[in-house]
């Protein structure tokens, strides 16, 4: 396993760097003029909903589909260009989804996937890196959902890369299993590893992105760390507001209440961004009361990588 890199260490290049990328299907731009940069070491996140391009992102990164225009490079050389066997043994893919050979065991399919590099880790340390020792010999037909992609990702890191694909590492998964593969993704990171991730889930990118970009129809909306895009709401908190017979509300005046920074409808819903719930909360129910209108629902929750998504693009990432 490589040996953690300091900052003073880590070489001047960053592990990625994406400029102009574009990828038309016909006359569908998937991916439409994206500029990444990743830093060495570091956990990148690529959020979005479906069909917002990260996937399609992700492939021309790899090199599994080249793009229309635009130039990628990974630790300073590019696709095509004479470097391609080198750079995939630097390289670790867990794609969106993984068929895996139903009979061989975990540690044959393991052995098979070591047998492609030149170097890395051993298969009885892969398998302890996913923690699946207990399962050593068992077929990969007998693995839970959670343990198949554990496996998934041991075949992606037991050829010791630099840089790890994750495409949607947690999706279907259970609370458990997602909080292993974390686990994991950390303790990658922490040895020095890039780790570019995928996900439509903003609690998943909030725990493991140091920095990361929100896509929507193929263009970067957003770019920061976690806590700069959520600190960008100028708000604490979000309330979500339905008042009683499908009523809308007097959205100007809920506005200018002490401690609400902003509102904005969505779906028959006010939502207000809140600097202050100690002052804005009993502010709001007396002009509600003022006003004869009745509450039918109120809830209000920490100000998350959601609610930049929604400001941005008037819906949420489900709907989206």
């Amino acid at each position: 396993m490589a040996a953690p890199v300091s900052p003073a260490q880590a070489p001047a290049e960053a592990a990625l760097r994406c400029r102009g990328l574009v990828k038309h299907y016909g006359d569908v731009k998937a991916v439409d003029g994206i500029d990444l940069e990743v830093p060495r070491g570091t956990c990148f996140g690529l959020l979005g909903p479906n069909g917002a391009g990260k996937t399609t992102t992700l492939e021309m990164i790899e090199g599994l589909t080249p793009p229309t225009a635009g130039r990628i490079e990974l630790f300073g050389q590019s696709w095509g260009e004479g470097h391609d066997r080198e750079l995939r043994r630097r390289l670790g893919v867990q794609l969106q989804e993984t068929r895996l050979p139903e009979k061989l065991t975990v540690t044959d399919l393991l052995r098979l996937f070591r047998s492609f590099f030149p170097g890395g880790r051993s298969v009885e340390e892969a398998i302890a890196v996913v923690q699946l020792e207990e399962k050593r010999d068992a077929r990969v037909e007998k693995l839970s959902g959670g343990q198949k992609q554990r496996l998934s990702l041991a075949c992606a890191l037991v050829g010791d890369p630099e840089l790890l694909f994750l495409d949607e590492p947690t999706t279907g998964l259970d609370p458990q299993a997602r909080h292993k593969i974390w686990e994991i993704v950390d303790d990658f990171r922490r040895h020095g590893g890039t780790v570019l991730l995928t996900t439509h889930y903003m609690d998943e990118a909030a725990h493991l992105c140091e920095s990361l970009v929100i896509l929507d129809h193929g263009k970067v909306i957003a770019a920061g760390a976690p806590r700069e895009l959520v600190a960008s709401l100028g708000a604490e908190q979000i309330l979500e507001l339905t008042l009683a017979g499908d009523r809308e509300g007097p959205a100007d005046r809920l506005a200018a209440l002490p401690g609400v920074s902003s509102v904005t409808r969505r779906d028959g819903q006010l939502v207000m961004s809140i600097t202050d719930m100690g002052a804005a909360l009993p502010a709001l129910l007396q002009l509600l009361e003022r006003e004869g209108l009745a509450v039918a629902t109120l809830t209000t929750h920490q100000a998350t990588l959601e609610d930049v998504f929604v400001k941005l693009t008037g819906r949420g990432l489900r709907e989206a």
